[in-house]
């Protein structure tokens, strides 16, 4: 006998509530997960409809007690179906509950307040017809087309320099789906979300777009996706969760700057939305196009296996757009010669020449608050968070200052949990030895933001970081200022270097490009490149010629000599041949495994079971690393651990996460444990 658990309303927010029917014989070969199916439900013979979210050979509960399903509802395969077909694929591969699938992929139906549309106003935008595109530009175009129209479905990478106009060349395909009468998901990381972009699609498209942002409410997410199954939409744009929009006929999937780590989620399922994107495409017979200035090492490798087919564009997409020149500094030298300012002289002296010619500058720094921690100068304790294992971070009492606004003076200052939030002010005395010497170390944007006043008094700054942008729309207000030439100098975090136009900028200064590469990830030489070359890419990209200064205490190493040189194959090369020594994807496939607790005594015990049960029913094929504390071993008092496993077959580490899975449910101590699964 075959059982079904059933969900009869999945817009409803308690989507774990499913009730089980028995399969009748009939039935057994015809019910698959998401089969649209009619049940008795309630007293009497009234009857609803449900989708089938698993199936299994047990019955929860007594089985005379249990309906039958009464039939298959006919009809097509629906919009939600193939959501919930995604769930189970996505349970399935990234090792969660169909539960947390569900909520993952399902819109969630609540109340909405009356409200003023605020992402743009599209009713005064002027339409826009099609883009002259260049030779490049339109030789890919033609590709797409001539590929869609002959239902090959194989993965386009883009890979073209900043400037080389990927948007218009999405545009371009999207206008081929559309006359084809289909639909289209847009990918943009939430950090480049911003008016420039999404505008550019209104204008070309009109008001059958629909924006979806992480500062949605659930109601006003759910009313997005409700257009889209309405057939009110044709366009979809968001970040990764706009991937589940239910649309019943999507035939194109853009991803634009897939190398983001945006695109991975930190929740679980912990899915990353390009293989997501790409099993909805099969699943739809769509398309699917991923762009990037800097690929990601797995997409790249992929292309040039031939999983994907890559395209490039080799030039800015304007002869009057030339790449900026790119130089530099080495911060050691700096030192020996007597500068110890963050501002070398070189990027000094450009600095005060742009002021003098009233052109624009950039100044980016990966690093948000004034320093980077507190400690004291006669113990050397530096100044943590009592509930995690990290150093409190500096921030001025006001964080965020208008045009012409001076911070204000004197020590006062409060220190900010960056990972639970707590805050404590700036004491006068050393907590371990009394000691009033307290001294910030390292340097964040408010300090960098203190310096460039200090250098120039006549500059008008804005500074872009999450104090900043806390506030509704104050990330859009910001860089619109900008844009508008409110402003001299936009100082902040990786948010001002992600796909932002401002023809008016010709300097970008990379203040500590090395404070990515000691991250304790092994992408960190990754994303140290794909960040160098975006922000160098913000420069120059008007009419006037752009600069770029790069400043580095290790200027040797192959991710900042490779970005200088805006050489990503080099890099590739260089960072495949670490990855082969090393075992890490795409050479192989890994599988993190964290535990999660209060009790530290028995976090440290459950992962070393886990350790000694993997090794010995998996054998010496599978290397295990670990236990070790995670990266940040203590947050909000709950400590954590991982293991690591590597694999190149990725069946084999799913293998395992399920017979860990099974082995935790079964072990009684670990309900006052959490683990989650991460593969790579």
């Amino acid at each position: 006998m075959l059982y079904a658990s059933i969900i009869i309303d999945i817009s409803h927010e308690n989507v774990d509530r499913m009730f089980q029917y028995r399969i009748p014989d009939s039935l057994q070969d015809k019910i698959g997960i998401g089969t649209l199916v009619s049940v008795p439900f309630g007293n009497g013979n009234r009857t609803r409809k449900g989708y089938v979210v698993e199936l299994s050979a047990k019955a929860d509960y007594e089985e005379d007690k249990m309906k039958e399903i009464a039939g298959i509802v006919p009809g097509s395969v629906t919009a939600d179906t193939r959501l919930i077909m995604l769930a189970w694929w996505m349970k399935e591969r990234y090792g969660s509950t169909m539960n947390q699938a569900l909520k993952t992929v399902l819109p969630v139906k609540r109340k909405v307040k009356a409200r003023k549309d605020d992402v743009l106003p599209t009713g005064s935008l002027p339409a826009a017809g099609g883009t002259v595109l260049n030779t490049d530009q339109q030789r890919v175009v033609e590709a797409f087309r001539c590929a869609y129209d002959a239902g090959d479905r194989t993965p386009f990478l883009l890979y073209g320099v900043t400037g080389s106009g990927k948007t218009e060349v999405y545009m371009a395909m999207i206008e081929h789906v559309l006359a084809a009468g289909r639909q289209v998901i847009v990918l943009i990381p939430e950090i480049s979300l911003t008016w420039q972009t999404v505008l550019r699609f209104y204008r070309r498209f009109g008001e059958r777009i629909c924006v979806m942002h992480s500062r949605l409410s659930a109601g006003e997410r759910y009313e997005q996706f409700d257009r889209a199954r309405n057939g009110k939409t044709d366009i979809m744009i968001g970040a990764r969760s706009a991937l589940f929009t239910p649309f019943s006929n999507l035939g194109l999937i853009v991803m634009d700057e897939e190398h983001e780590g945006a695109y991975k989620s930190e929740m679980t399922p912990r899915y990353h939305a390009r293989e997501v994107a790409e099993k909805l495409s099969r699943m739809h017979n769509a398309a699917f196009v991923m762009g990037s200035a800097t690929p990601s090492v797995e997409s790249y490798d992929r292309a040039r296996s031939g999983i994907y087919r890559l395209f490039e564009l080799p030039n800015r997409a304007s002869k009057e757009m030339r790449p900026a020149s790119v130089e530099v500094v080495d911060l050691r030298k700096e030192i020996q010669n007597g500068n110890k300012s963050i501002f070398s002289d070189r990027l000094r002296e450009l600095m005060a020449d742009r002021m003098e010619k009233k052109e624009q500058t950039m100044l980016f720094i990966n690093r948000r608050g004034y320093s980077s921690f507190v400690s004291c100068r006669a113990c050397g304790e530096a100044l943590k968070c009592p509930h995690c294992d990290v150093s409190l971070t500096l921030h001025n009492r006001e964080s965020q200052y208008g045009l012409g606004r001076k911070e204000p003076t004197g020590r006062q200052g409060r220190m900010v949990c960056h990972y639970c939030g707590f805050q404590m002010e700036l004491p006068k005395r050393c907590p371990s030895c009394g000691s009033p010497y307290l001294a910030g170390f390292g340097i964040g944007t408010q300090k960098i933001e203190t310096l460039t006043r200090e250098l120039f008094p006549e500059a008008r700054i804005l500074r872009m970081d999450m104090d900043t942008t806390s506030k509704k729309g104050s990330h859009d207000r910001l860089l619109s200022s900008f844009a508008n030439g409110e402003a001299d100098i936009l100082i902040g975090t990786q948010m001002i270097v992600k796909g932002h136009d401002f023809p008016g900028v010709t300097l970008v200064g990379i203040l500590v490009a090395d404070l990515s590469l000691c991250a304790p990830d092994f992408r960190s030489a990754e994303r140290t490149f794909q960040l160098l070359v975006q922000a160098a890419g913000r420069a120059g990209r008007g009419n006037r010629a752009g600069t770029a200064v790069i400043q580095s205490y290790m200027p040797e190493h192959y991710s900042i000599r490779t970005a200088a040189d805006q050489n990503y194959p080099a890099f590739f090369e260089k960072e495949m041949d670490y990855r082969s020594v090393v075992g890490y994807p795409p050479v192989c496939h890994m599988l993190c495994i964290q535990v999660a607790g209060k009790e530290e005594e028995l976090v440290t015990h459950m992962m070393e079971s886990i350790r000694v049960a993997v090794e010995h029913n998996f054998g010496t094929g599978v290397p295990v690393i670990g236990p070790v504390p995670a990266p940040v071993y203590k947050i909000n008092d709950i400590y954590r651990k991982n293991l690591y496993m590597k694999q190149k077959n990725y069946d084999i580490l799913i293998r395992i996460q399920k017979y860990v899975q099974n082995r935790w449910d079964e072990t009684e101590s670990c309900r006052r444990l959490t683990v989650q699964y991460d593969f790579s």
